[in-house]
C-alpha cells in the first residue's frame, strides 16, 4: 500500500489527582472548550468532551501521526497548566498519572456521544469510581484495585 489510512476513534477516561471534587462549575466549560483545542492543535478531531467534579471523558479520533501516550501527555500537562492560571481556588490542579482509552466503533459514536453529554445526571445515581469499574468491565480490561485510583 502506498498510504497509511486510519480511523480510530478513542473514549479516554481521566480523573482529578486523587479524585479531587476540583472542576466546578467556574471552570467546566472553559476547560472542556481548552480541552477541545489541544485535541485539534495534535489533530485529534474533538467529537465530545465532558465529564464531573472529578473526571472528564474525551471522545476523539486519534491522529494517525501520534501515539495515544504523547498525544495523552500533551493533553494533561497543557491542559493543568492552563487550569492553575484560572484562579487560587485552581492552582493545585492535576490530573492523575494514568488513563483509561477504548476504541469506539464509527457506527457507535452516538451513544459515547449521548453517554458523555449526560455526565451530571448520570454521576447523580453513581461514582466514578463505580463507572469507571463498569467501563473497564464492559472492555474486558484487566486491572489491579490497588493502582487504578492514584
Amino acid at each position: 500500500m502506498s498510504q497509511s489510512l486510519v480511523k480510530n476513534y478513542l473514549h479516554i477516561v481521566f480523573s482529578t489527582k486523587y479524585r479531587q471534587p476540583i472542576i466546578t462549575s467556574a471552570i467546566e466549560s472553559d476547560l472542556h472548550s481548552y480541552l477541545a483545542g489541544i485535541c485539534k492543535e495534535q489533530e485529534c478531531a474533538p467529537v465530545k468532551i465532558g465529564g464531573y467534579t472529578d473526571h472528564i471523558h474525551v471522545l476523539c479520533e486519534l491522529s494517525k501521526k501520534t501515539t495515544l501516550a504523547t498525544f495523552m501527555r500533551q493533553l494533561k500537562a497543557y491542559s493543568s497548566a492552563w487550569a492553575k492560571t484560572r484562579g487560587e481556588e485552581f492552582s493545585q490542579f492535576r490530573w492523575q498519572d494514568g488513563y483509561g482509552a477504548f476504541s469506539v466503533n464509527p457506527s457507535q459514536l452516538h451513544i459515547v456521544k449521548r453517554y458523555i453529554e449526560n455526565q451530571h445526571a448520570h454521576h447523580q445515581e453513581k461514582t466514578f469510581q463505580r463507572e469507571y469499574r463498569t467501563i473497564l468491565e464492559k472492555y474486558k480490561v484487566p486491572y489491579d484495585e490497588r493502582y487504578v485510583w492514584d
